[in-house]
């Protein structure tokens, strides 16, 4: 099957305009993702989907491939379906822009996931070690099943784990201290926004109307498990890290700088 990374990149942000243009250790955030890219074995290429002159123009400059879309997308997802319905590729893999830590096996292994005739969409979770992101609303949980296909993602704590943790006046509530590690017994999974899609799916998803679930939890991928779609999910040891605001660009290059 071939495959093709599409980065979806917009110039406005309410947090951080700009952000794809933010350096990053003196480089662009959106050629760190474009180049980390380049180096997955399964992907033939890699081209940025952008509503801005600027963010294509820079994106050529650096010798990397774009092409410009429609200024009035609401996700990156309808962002990359008008990019891909220009091209011939059965997988089309959606890697964020604002993800300069992703690695070249993420995006290998959500090809590779598509090889299973059942699922529609390939996606990745990585266990979560600390309460606190149990906790935080901003981190996405998903439960899946014994062949790995995702069940539900949530902003709240799924699985909930009814004999190690208790409810307080509505919340919940866990021994020892929020930034202990959890024990063995509680398993919960983080979902990494990286997805591939068989390519008939990306058009199909980008055509149908926001879901009721998604409306709810504010999370695009239950649209497709809305619709019947089915998501494989594989665990993977690897953490990014997205860049929202100028604190997280600080943060990023504080991994970046221990790497090194």
């Amino acid at each position: 099957m071939s495959a093709i990374v599409v980065i979806p990149a917009r110039y406005s942000s309410t947090r951080f305009p700009g952000k794809p243009l933010a350096l990053l250790k003196g480089r662009p955030l959106i050629q760190h993702v474009y180049e980390n890219s380049l180096n997955s074995r399964l992907a033939s290429e890699v081209i940025v989907a952008t509503d801005s002159e600027t963010i294509f123009e820079k994106v050529l400059s650096f010798g990397g491939k774009a092409v410009m879309t429609s200024a009035s997308h609401q996700s990156g997802t309808d962002r990359i379906a008008e990019a891909a319905s220009r091209m011939n590729y059965d997988i089309i893999v959606n890697v964020q822009g604002d993800e300069p830590l992703i690695r070249p096996e993420m995006i290998d292994d959500v090809i590779s996931l598509l090889e299973d005739d059942r699922a529609s969409i390939g996606t990745l979770m990585v266990q979560i070690t600390s309460s606190r992101e149990i906790l935080d609303h901003n981190v996405v949980k998903v439960a899946s099943d014994d062949e790995g296909f995702a069940l539900y993602f949530s902003r709240a704590p799924i699985p909930f784990h009814r004999d190690e943790w208790k409810m307080s006046d509505g919340s919940i509530s866990m021994s020892g201290s929020l930034a202990d590690r959890l024990p063995s017994s509680v398993r919960v999974f983080k979902h990494i926004g990286i997805y591939s899609y068989r390519a008939d799916v990306l058009a199909r998803i980008s055509a149908l109307p926001v879901s009721r679930l998604e409306n709810t939890e504010k999370l695009e991928q239950l649209r497709a498990l809305e619709n019947g779609l089915r998501i494989k999910i594989k665990e993977t040891a690897f953490e990014t890290m997205g860049v929202d605001t100028p604190e997280d660009l600080e943060r990023v290059e504080k991994c970046l700088n221990s790497y090194s």
